[in-house]
């Protein structure tokens, strides 16, 4: 990258950087306000008596110093199977050496928190993880639960024949413990569905991950895609006496009928978009505008997805930088009228409120 281009992205997104050092006059001494009803927005910061917590890999941590967050992201990904994964198959020192420059990069950027949605059995390393945030200085989040998609691939035996209350109680030890024998513990679950009905697995899944919110308050992201499992998922939880609140959408964008946003925003919901690119900066664009105005701005997130170190390939295969948002959306959005004080929200304050741990209880 040139010096003058350097200087361009700088000049693009320095408020980033303040906010991330706690300068931003938005959100010096104050935190956002509880979770919106459906139909009404919260008030933007309102104090609150017991500041919000979340959990990194390092610790507990007031979620007012999360700064500007990516919200899905992940640093390491393998895909040959439950059955066969383990940090056994890749080297720390060499992961560390590939991916720390990319961390550090969107520290320069103003990031301040990294959410690591990589899951159980599919290459969640959290002694890696933990490193890489004691070196990059950003504060990382690391998960619980189980992935159901690609047909079940990345779901451990015990998944099958293990009620959803046992599958909890795993998802719990890991909250209050650690995560497979370490003191590192998640900050919230992650799990995953097919598209189309949700199988009977899958409902055990979602059942599990109620259960669980209700004992811990760990926040529920969840890979679902499209409409018809998001709303199944949501009914769930409801008859679990969750609240939608508790709930993120993940990779809503693969939704194309954008009235479906609005319906489960209107619930409570998380709205995430998290599948930003180089490529699809324009259509991320309409999307947030679409969000903007119809008033569900507070219940919306956007992210990347990037990164992607593969143990399969020479050297991790191609890793995606998770640069596009602070490149090309920050600058995108502002050319397009939206104000400083809406990409605070997105980026600051709507993180607190998605993952701070709480038990969201229906009609709570």
């Amino acid at each position: 990258m040139t010096m003058h281009r350097r200087k361009f992205i700088r000049s693009s997104v320095g408020w980033l950087a303040a906010a991330s050092a706690g300068q931003n006059s938005a959100f010096q001494n104050s935190i956002p306000a509880c979770p919106a009803t459906a139909d009404k927005p919260a008030g933007r910061f309102q104090k609150r008596k017991t500041p919000l917590r979340i959990q990194t890999v390092s610790g507990s941590l007031d979620a007012q110093k999360m700064g500007v967050t990516l919200i899905h992201e992940h640093i390491l990904v393998d895909f040959i199977g439950a059955d066969k994964t383990g940090a056994s198959r890749w080297n720390r020192d060499a992961v560390v050496a590939k991916v720390l420059p990319y961390l550090l990069e969107i520290k320069a950027l103003g990031c301040q928190t990294l959410i690591e949605c990589t899951p159980s059995y599919l290459g969640k390393d959290p002694v890696l993880l933990k490193r890489l945030s004691d070196e990059s200085g950003l504060q990382i989040l690391t998960n619980t639960g189980y992935y159901g998609a690609v047909q079940n691939k990345f779901l451990p035996p015990h998944a099958f024949t293990e009620t959803a209350d046992q599958l909890a109680a795993r998802w719990i030890r890991e909250h209050r413990k650690g995560i497979e024998g370490t003191k590192i513990r998640p900050g919230f679950m992650k799990i995953s569905v097919e598209p189309g009905q949700l199988s009977e697995m899958h409902q055990k899944l979602i059942r599990a991950a109620a259960r669980t919110h209700l004992k811990t308050g760990l926040t529920i992201a969840s890979h679902t895609g499209f409409a018809t499992p998001a709303f199944g998922q949501i009914e769930i939880l409801k008859r679990e006496g969750v609240h939608p609140q508790a709930f993120i959408w993940v990779h809503a964008q693969n939704e194309r009928n954008k009235e479906k946003y609005a319906e489960a925003a209107g619930m409570g919901a998380w709205i995430s978009l998290d599948g930003l690119s180089s490529e699809n900066t324009d259509e991320y664009l309409r999307m947030l505008q679409f969000m903007r105005d119809r008033q569900l701005w507070h219940r919306t997130l956007v992210s990347h997805d990037a990164g992607w170190y593969r143990p399969e390939e020479p050297g991790g295969g191609e890793f995606r930088p998770f640069t596009t948002l602070f490149t090309k959306l920050i600058p995108l959005l502002k050319a397009n009228g939206f104000t400083q004080e809406e990409l605070d929200k997105l980026l600051v304050a709507n993180p607190v409120e998605a993952f701070a741990i709480r038990v969201r209880p229906l009609g709570g």
